[in-house]
């Protein structure tokens, strides 16, 4: 009997192996967001760890809404067709292709995070990474000391949506499966959703419909322009974990609008407004973020995908058998360990026949042959 989590997918007209995801997670290496080698390599290998889909690390829709330097971009052909190589390789090993649509908002032009996680400074200038000017719902920048965000104008929000488009009209060239659009971690379109980064007082802020508004305006947009045939996905900051901001109630009803423009699973991420993208404002222990994944499903009917220390297989299986989620994302786990996938499906009793056969060919056959030496010899001792 195949575990929970082995079982096959399909969203929309994509059939996904299994219910292994994983989530974008941002690499900071490309040059003038070109993907490269190193990008075609690092997501290579993670398709042929075996997960059923693999969503390439935030991709900025215009050069200003890169994070950093050194973040991927599609908004030019040149730039989509660079990605479109990654994605025939992960679905010619058996992988679904994803990428995630973004704008970084007040965070956009900071240095990468082993250069510090701030502001740019003096290095990064000296060698030809200048900051450039940021954008926000509202002119509120995200610390003491931090690039100062200009208000986006009603004209500037109709070029943000074109740019979406016209980006999810690349990755369709390029071959992608899915694109996700990033509504979380403090970016672009989740200041617009929280009231401590939306002070505006148009239509595209105030209350929880207003602030909802541009954000549903590019989700529409892009299912619109995305083929019937394939899933949109979103990932949300399902709460800030701030006195004053977003909280699960908030988000369901986001969720319940995204559901009615045909958005197929919302990605349920936390935290990220204020600080790095990674910085939990919750309690973190393992899975701690399933709990909105299972809320919004519950609550909503919209399919969705947990993620968030997910580390060991018996766990990410508990989540979709007992109904908590429909697809799990293991990210930095797949980076300690880029089989994970495949490690998973010997761990799981039933999940595959005895043996390596959810393995590439190429390197099942030499494993088939070391297991019947290891039998032999026993556990290794110094």
């Amino acid at each position: 009997m195949t575990a929970p989590l082995f079982t096959p997918v399909s969203l929309r007209d994509v059939a996904l192996r299994n219910r292994v995801v994983i989530p974008p997670m941002c690499q900071y290496s490309a040059a003038g967001g070109m993907a490269g080698d190193y990008h075609l390599v690092h997501y290579g290998r993670l398709a042929l760890g075996g997960a059923g889909l693999v969503i390439l690390e935030a991709t900025a829709v215009v050069p200003e809404g890169r994070i950093t330097h050194g973040d991927l971009g599609i908004w030019s052909d040149a730039h989509g067709a660079a990605l479109a190589r990654i994605a025939a390789f992960l679905k010619a090993h058996g992988a679904a292709a994803g990428v995630q649509l973004a704008h970084a908002g007040r965070k956009a032009s900071m240095q990468r995070p082993w250069e510090g996680n701030g502001p740019l400074s003096a290095e990064e200038i000296a060698r030809g990474e200048a900051p450039w000017p940021i954008v926000a719902p509202s002119a509120v920048p995200l610390d003491e000391g931090w690039l100062m965000p200009a208000e986006l104008s009603g004209d500037d929000l109709d070029a943000l949506t074109e740019a979406f488009v016209a980006a999810a009209r690349r990755a369709e060239a390029a071959g992608f499966d899915v694109i996700e659009l990033h509504a979380a971690h403090g970016y672009l379109l989740h200041t617009f959703l929280s009231p401590l980064t939306n002070r505006r007082e148009d239509a595209f802020g105030g209350d929880r419909t207003g602030r909802m508004r541009f954000p549903l305006r590019v989700a529409r947009a892009l299912r619109e322009a995305w083929p019937a045939g394939k899933p949109l996905f979103v990932r949300v900051s399902a709460v800030d974990g701030l006195e004053g901001g977003i909280t699960l109630d908030d988000t369901l009803a986001f969720a319940g609008e995204l559901r009615a423009l045909g958005v197929d699973v919302l990605d349920c991420s936390s935290g990220g407004l204020a600080g790095s993208a990674t910085a939990a404002r919750i309690r973190r222990d393992y899975g701690f973020q399933v709990g909105f994944a299972e809320a919004v499903k519950r609550e909503t009917g919209l399919s969705t995908m947990a993620v968030g220390l997910i580390v060991d297989p018996r766990q990410a299986d508990a989540i979709v058998a007992e109904g908590r989620a429909d697809l799990v994302a293991v990210g930095r786990e797949a980076l300690a360990d880029p089989n994970w996938a495949v490690r998973a499906s010997r761990v799981l009793d039933g999940t595959q026949e005895p043996g390596f056969e959810a393995w590439p060919q190429q390197a099942g056959w030499w494993l088939e042959r070391r297991e019947n030496d290891i039998a032999r010899l026993g556990p290794w001792r110094a």
